[in-house]
C-alpha cells in the first residue's frame, strides 16, 4: 500500500531531510586522500546527533554505521572501517535521517582528488540521471516514467543500471510502497499523486549490470570490477509537481 502523506507529515519529512542535507555539507570537506571511510562515519553520526535526530541505518536489519561508503567498484552498502580512501577513487555516500518518527535518504558520489575523465564522467551521468528522474515527477505521471528515463540516460551515455537494486517509498519506515526501478518501460505502474514520497537513486555501472553480494553480506561490487556511482534524494509530490526533501 502507497501512503500518502498529510502537509503536517511533509513538514516533519521535510525537516529530516534538511538534516540530512546539512550532514552531507558537514563531511563533505573531510572527502579527501589519507581519510578513512570510519571517521567520516564516525563525523556524520555524532552531526546527526547533534540535531536531535537519530542515523537511520544504523541497525537497520542489523546494518553496523550510520554510513554507507562504497568505493569505486562497490555499488552500495559499503560497510565503513579503516580503508583509508586515495587519490583518484570515487565512494558514494548513502545516509539516512530519523526525525520525530519519519525518515529521509539520501546518497551522493565524490571524487577524491583528481579523478579520471572516465570516472569523473560517470558521476555527472548518474546525477544528470538522477535530475531528470526527478523532473518526471508531477501528479498524473506514472512511476515508471522515472524508470525509464534512468536506464535511457544511462544506455546512451554508455552505461547500465543496477537492477536488483531499486528506490522506494520513505514515510514513518524507510522502506516503503512503491519500489521504483531504475529501468522499464515508460507509462506503466502507480500514478503519482500529491504527498506521496519517494527516494530516487540511480546506481550506473561503467560496465555490466550485474552486482555481486560480498562476505560481509552487505557490499555489492559489479561482477566485473568496474567502477559503479549512486545518486539518491527524497522527494515529495505536490500539487505543483514536486519538492526534494534533501536538497
Amino acid at each position: 500500500m502507497i501512503i500518502i502523506k498529510s502537509k503536517p507529515e511533509l513538514d516533519l519529512m521535510r525537516e529530516s531531510g534538511e538534516i540530512l542535507r546539512d550532514c552531507f555539507e558537514a563531511i563533505e570537506p573531510m572527502l579527501r586522500p589519507g581519510v578513512t571511510t570510519g571517521e567520516i562515519d564516525r563525523a556524520a553520526e555524532e552531526f546527526i546527533r547533534s540535531k536531535g535526530a537519530l542515523p537511520a541505518f544504523k541497525g537497520y536489519q542489523g546494518y553496523p554505521a550510520t554510513v554507507c561508503a562504497s568505493v569505486n567498484e562497490e555499488v552500495v552498502h559499503g560497510i565503513p572501517g579503516p580503508r583509508e580512501l586515495r587519490e583518484g577513487d570515487i565512494i558514494g555516500v548513502d545516509m539516512g535521517v530519523l526525525y520525530r518518527e519519519y525518515y529521509s535518504d539520501a546518497s551522493r558520489t565524490y571524487p577524491i582528488g583528481k579523478v579520471s575523465e572516465e570516472a569523473a564522467k560517470l558521476i555527472r551521468v548518474t546525477k544528470e540521471a538522477l535530475d531528470l528522474a526527478i523532473d518526471k515527477v508531477r501528479p498524473g505521471n506514472h512511476l515508471s516514467d522515472i524508470s525509464n528515463v534512468i536506464q535511457t540516460h544511462a544506455e546512451i551515455n554508455g552505461y547500465s543500471v543496477v537492477r536488483v537494486l531499486v528506490g522506494h517509498g520513505v514515510g514513518r519506515m524507510l522502506h516503503e510502497e512503491p519500489q521504483v526501478p531504475n529501468f522499464g518501460p515508460p507509462g506503466r505502474g502507480p500514478i503519482l499523486k500529491p504527498g506521496m514520497v519517494i527516494a530516487i537513486e540511480p546506481m550506473l555501472n561503467e560496465g555490466t549490470f550485474e552486482v555481486i553480494v560480498q562476505k560481509d553480506r552487505w557490499t555489492y561490487v559489479t561482477a566485473d570490477r568496474r567502477l559503479s556511482a549512486h545518486f539518491e534524494d527524497t522527494v515529495a509530490v505536490t500539487e505543483e509537481g514536486h519538492k526534494i526533501l534533501t536538497r
